[in-house]
């Protein structure tokens, strides 16, 4: 890097700057035109810390995940700070460092087939994007993908050199979340620990118990990951175990059945990844929900499952709440149905390019039918379809899922593949914790869509950068070995 024509340059651009500034001043009088200038002289020290200070931010924008909170900055335009304004400056430092020195790009990614399908699901999602119903809004997604992926993907392959990086990964995420976890259970017991009182602990750091029960399921993973890789002997071990307990206290009291129920299928996953059989277990698992499909479309047995109009409600006793879950009374999952119907109905008019990446809510009421509407249909909170299969179906066509489905289970074929085959042992939990975090986010989205929102789908993108630097990992090993 030669950084004296690096600065000479700035100074001409300096130069330049002062002399436009001035002829703007003399043609229109205005004041104002003499700040342009600076900017000629804040450039170097913008590209100086564009250049050095990279990590720092990558770091700190980890650390902040759990602790972000939602900003409405307008009424059609919110902000999930200060990761998303993080994310977004990471994802221009990238692009600004790599066209200056594109050495420094990781090009081991463009050999792995997980990145191509990376490659291939944007690509897909550009196209969709033409098609869109509302385009501002579908490019207003495509751009908040890019920087989950350019940070998340490629930054995490520079900066990621080895085992002291992922142990400080791990702690960024899990000492933060744990101090959530900690204040929610305080502030939980001034409600007696109630279903309803939940939702009174979350704020400013979670929307609601789903997505924090969604994190903190995926970072007990992690935690677990910890403890694998810490011996008994360890000061620190007592410690971590102490966290898991606190962890699983959170997660019982967060009353979030689907966060439950992805605890279980992560423990699943687990016997499935040390026996190998991830395949025939993606197999069972879509033979299984084309099943359940089927039966539902065959003459109309979906129709069975209409809610009750004036006896679906919201109940803030829990126990009371998995009654009407099972006898399908509760207002949540009758209105998912409502939704869900009108969601194939949207994927039967458009099959192929669908409605347009973020174009579910304007769109679906006049898809929906009567017979599944709830008092809480009117939707104020303008949420989706609760369920990101379906959504991306819907949004981006059958080939925007398939893309997507070919995408995750690619990745757990090959953290199934890692975690046999690499020689070292923290590589090989780090492979399980990732496949565990995939099974449980998979899950999750299930009965919500999650991998759009920051919390969820950083842990999404971050386990796609893990398996891309795994793989090369195993590569290093088997060279060594060569």
């Amino acid at each position: 890097m030669n950084l004296k024509r690096t600065y000479n340059g700035f100074t001409v651009i300096t130069v330049l700057l002062f002399f436009t500034g001035m002829v703007l001043f003399l043609y229109t009088g205005n004041g104002w035109y003499f700040t342009i200038p600076f900017i000629g002289c804040v450039l170097p020290f913008l590209f100086n810390y564009t250049i050095t200070a990279t990590e720092y931010i990558f770091w700190l924008m980890i650390a902040m995940l759990p602790l972000s909170t939602e900003l409405q900055v307008t009424d059609s335009l919110g902000l999930d700070f200060p990761d998303e304004p993080l994310l977004m400056l990471l994802t221009g430092f990238c692009l600004v460092k790599w066209m200056y020195k594109p050495g420094d790009f990781p090009v081991s990614v463009l050999k792995s087939p997980v990145f191509m399908l990376i490659i291939l699901q944007v690509c897909w999602t550009v196209v969709t994007c033409f098609f869109s119903m509302n385009p501002l809004l579908s490019v207003k997604f495509l751009l908040a993908k890019s920087w989950y992926i350019i940070p998340f993907v490629l930054l995490f392959q520079v900066i990621i050199k080895g085992n002291s990086d992922l142990v400080r990964l791990g702690k960024l995420l899990l000492i933060p979340m744990l101090f959530v976890v900690i204040q929610a259970l305080i502030r939980h017991a001034f409600y007696g620990y109630s279903f309803e009182g939940i939702k009174q602990t979350l704020y400013p750091f979670f929307r609601n118990h789903v997505n924090y029960s969604g994190m903190l399921v995926c970072l007990l993973a992690v935690l677990w990951a910890f403890i694998k890789l810490t011996p008994v002997s360890n000061i620190n071990y007592k410690w971590i175990i102490t966290g898991l307990i606190v962890g699983l206290i959170g997660l019982v009291l967060s009353y979030s059945r689907g966060a439950w129920l992805a605890f279980i299928m992560g423990m699943i996953l687990m016997i499935v990844v040390h026996r190998r059989w991830m395949l025939q277990f993606w197999v069972l698992l879509l033979f299984s929900v084309v099943l359940i499909f089927s039966w539902l479309v065959f003459d109309h047995h979906y129709l069975k499952f209409a809610p009750d109009y004036d006896h679906t409600v919201f109940h803030t006793d829990f126990s009371e709440h998995l009654k009407a879950t099972v006898t399908f009374k509760d207002v949540s999952n009758a209105e998912r149905f409502y939704r869900w119907v009108a969601g194939m109905k949207m994927i039967a008019a458009k099959p192929v390019s669908g409605f347009g990446p973020n174009n579910f809510y304007q769109y679906y009421k006049p898809y929906a039918s009567e017979e599944f509407k709830t008092w809480v249909s009117n939707n104020p909170d303008h949420s989706t379809v609760h369920n990101y299969f379906l959504l991306l179906a819907l949004q981006q066509g059958i080939p925007g899922l398939i893309f997507f489905l070919i995408l995750l289970i690619m990745m757990q074929l090959q953290l199934q593949k890692l975690y046999h085959r690499l020689h070292n042992a923290f590589y090989r939990e780090i492979a399980m914790a990732a496949a565990v975090i995939l099974m449980m986010i998979t899950t999750l989205n299930f009965l919500s869509d999650l991998i759009e929102t920051d919390k969820i789908g950083s842990l999404y993108w971050l386990c796609a950068g893990i398996t891309l630097w795994l793989d090369n990992k195993l590569k290093e090993e088997r060279q060594s070995i060569a």
